[in-house]
């Protein structure tokens, strides 16, 4: 059902009043009930009428902008039959876009027959305004910053202390300022769209940090954005006049309703057996190809334009310039499988607002074939975990990394080959895994104030500790770990294709081993500002200026071999094969033809990684190289566990 055709679904308003409009299939009857704004009390019901296209409708006179309102679904009650129909659970509007106040987690929103008038947030009527659409904001191979909003901010000491946490707060000079510094070319959001915890953490004490539990997919969490779209719109204005881009991180593929124990808040109790998928034959059971207890049928109508109308939503109304799909193969999913020409993301990827947009997809989900790296649709860029891993254990010093280093720097042909051209995201940590600084410090995970005696979080992290586990006060260890950190950066700024850094990773920001702190909402995950590692952001602003300076990081094709790549040994000779067999091979170089903007002129760039642990003599093919980090003449001398890079004269 194409997002541009008629009717419209939610709450509409009209020169005399409010048109309100819900879609089920299942239902009986559906009504709405209106609140008082300022007592919050339930005022009046109105029964909705129901249409042949199954969208159940009703037009109220005399209210407008700021109504609050919400719905309860008739008919059976039979969760074995997929049929969860209760008219003492207040539902959000799916396509609410503005809610009162938060989800909260509460035994109740599960039980049959109690209400939840006093749980559940009421849907606000808006009016929509227009956004200034401009070209998205990332260069090709640029740079994405993954943030998550209130750890970022809620620190920082020059941000006022009524916006610390909030979206409004990226948008203040301070941070504008640290962004720039850096070189970033855009922040990805990570979910600021209405969320519940899970369950199982507020016995714990625990909250969702993340996000990543949706409920309403229009609406923004009064939590983090309490100024709604226009404190969303504002933001992204302020960023893009910084020249700096704005990408949202939304979940299409699970909502917090979770499984058949979960709360019954909005798509559950109107209509459970279209809004998500469940096994052949037996509509009591959800699949769970998200691993959150739910998936969403993305391949469904409805489903799908919900889907479109909400991307199209946050360009039309924020002005946002793309889009990471979380888990994205569930969008992709039809009952036969994953498809990647699928209706689906066929509709967002044509759609005339939407379809030069970003678009970044997590290309895997933990249902029947759902690693899908490479597999989606151009113009799609992907995350690549297959870098993220290669890069991890080269420097951690496994064995036979010498070749998957160079694919992976190259832009892993390996994987996007039938595209004819690199669409990999390349990254060293994100928000799900250690941070970078962890990595080097920690051998294992150290999960236990989740709550679940540390079984949460990968146990394969390819990390490593340098010597002593976890924190020390040992200088030489902490210097080795900022020396090996220093050696990812640069590794990271290195290859070929987009590249992002989770937020902190350049000041070596710590989250105490824990690999998965999505209930963390605390010091834990909060950016501490006070005491940045500088020579880190120093580091990272100069690797910057290099990806920026040198066109070989932004083009996106593939090397073809002809000049435009070599690969050295330390003699300064060509790579042989015994070279790139040697399960111990510590060193590689690799020289680039490129153009350097800040000349205007076509020249060769090297590239020289050293993971062993002793400086060792590296010699460039002919004369006149010029090491540019210490802007002198280059030495032949490599140091150890460094990347250097080396302009030709």
């Amino acid at each position: 059902m194409p997002s541009t055709l008629k009717p419209k679904l939610g709450a509409t308003l009209t020169p005399t009043g409010v048109d309100f409009s819900v879609w089920s299939s299942s239902a009986e009857k559906i009504v709405l009930c209106l609140f008082d704004t300022e007592s919050g009390s339930e005022t009046v019901r109105h029964d909705m009428l129901r249409g042949t296209d199954d969208v159940h409708r009703v037009s109220i006179e005399d209210v407008g902008h700021g109504q609050r309102y919400g719905y309860r679904a008739y008919g059976p009650y039979d969760p074995d039959k997929g049929l969860w129909f209760d008219p003492a659970k207040l539902l959000v509007d799916p396509y609410a876009k503005e809610l009162d106040r938060p989800f909260q987690a509460d035994h109740d929103l599960a039980t049959y027959e109690i209400d939840t008038t006093n749980l559940v947030p009421r849907a606000i009527v808006t009016q929509d305004l227009e956004a200034e659409i401009s070209a998205p904001l990332l260069p090709s191979g640029g740079f994405v910053y993954e943030i998550a909003v209130k750890p970022f901010t809620i620190l920082h000491p020059e941000i006022p202390e009524e916006i610390r946490g909030t979206v409004a707060a990226l948008a203040h000079p301070s941070i504008i300022a640290h962004l720039k510094q850096i070189g970033v070319d855009a922040i990805e959001l990570m979910p600021i769209t209405a969320w519940i915890d899970e369950r199982h953490l507020p016995p714990l004490g625990l909250t969702n940090g993340w996000g990543y539990n949706p409920v309403a997919f229009m609406a923004l969490d009064p939590r983090l954005c309490p100024g709604g779209m226009v404190e969303l719109r504002e933001t992204v204005t302020k960023l893009h006049a910084a020249g700096i881009g704005v990408i949202l991180d939304l979940v299409f593929n699970h909502t917090g309703e979770s499984d058949r124990y979960g709360a019954t808040l909005s798509m559950r109790g109107l209509d459970n057996l279209a809004y998500y998928r469940h096994l052949p034959n037996d509509p009591g059971e959800l699949v769970n190809d998200a691993g959150t207890g739910n998936t969403v049928a993305a391949d469904h109508p409805v489903v799908r334009r919900l889907i479109v109308d909400t991307l199209r939503h946050f360009v039309r109304h924020a002005g946002v310039d793309g889009f990471r799909f979380d888990l994205a193969p569930v969008m992709g999913r039809t009952a036969e499988g994953f498809d990647p020409n699928g209706e689906t993301l066929t509709a967002l990827l044509s759609d005339d607002l939407l379809k030069d947009r970003i678009v970044i997809a997590e290309p895997w989900d933990i249902g029947p074939g759902g690693y899908q790296l490479g597999n989606f649709p151009a113009p799609f860029i992907e995350w690549n975990d297959c870098a993220r891993d290669d890069m991890r254990r080269y420097w951690r010093g496994d064995q036979w990394m010498t070749g998957a280093l160079a694919t992976r720097l190259a832009g892993s042909s390996d994987i996007f080959e039938k595209s004819g051209r690199t669409r990999s995201v390349n990254f060293l940590a994100a928000h799900d895994g250690f941070t970078l600084f962890d990595l080097v410090s920690h051998e294992h995970k150290h999960n236990d104030a989740n709550g679940e005696d540390s079984r949460d979080g990968h146990n394969e992290n390819y990390s490593w500790n340098n010597g002593a586990e976890g924190l020390t006060a040992d200088p030489a260890v902490q210097e080795r770990r900022r020396r090996d950190v220093r050696a990812l950066l640069s590794t990271l700024f290195a290859s070929r294709g987009t590249i992002m850094l989770t937020m902190g990773d350049e000041t070596g920001r710590s989250q105490r081993g824990n690999n998965n702190a999505y209930c963390q909402d605390n010091e834990i995950t909060w950016m501490d500002w006070q005491e940045p590692d500088t020579e880190l952001v120093r580091h990272t602003t100069w690797l910057a200026g290099i990806r920026r300076r040198f066109s070989v990081f932004s083009e996106t094709d593939f090397f073809a071999g002809n000049g435009d790549i070599e690969w050295l040994a330390p003699s300064g000779l060509p790579m042989q094969v015994s070279d790139w067999e040697n399960a111990e091979n510590r060193l590689i170089g690799m020289i680039v033809a490129t153009d350097d903007r800040s000349s205007d002129s076509s020249t060769r760039l090297a590239i020289l990684f050293n993971r062993g642990h002793e400086d060792v003599e590296f010699i460039l093919p002919g004369s006149g190289w010029q090491d540019l980090l210490s802007d002198k003449p280059w030495t032949n001398l490599l140091p150890s566990r460094s990347v250097s890079f080396c302009l030709k004269g």
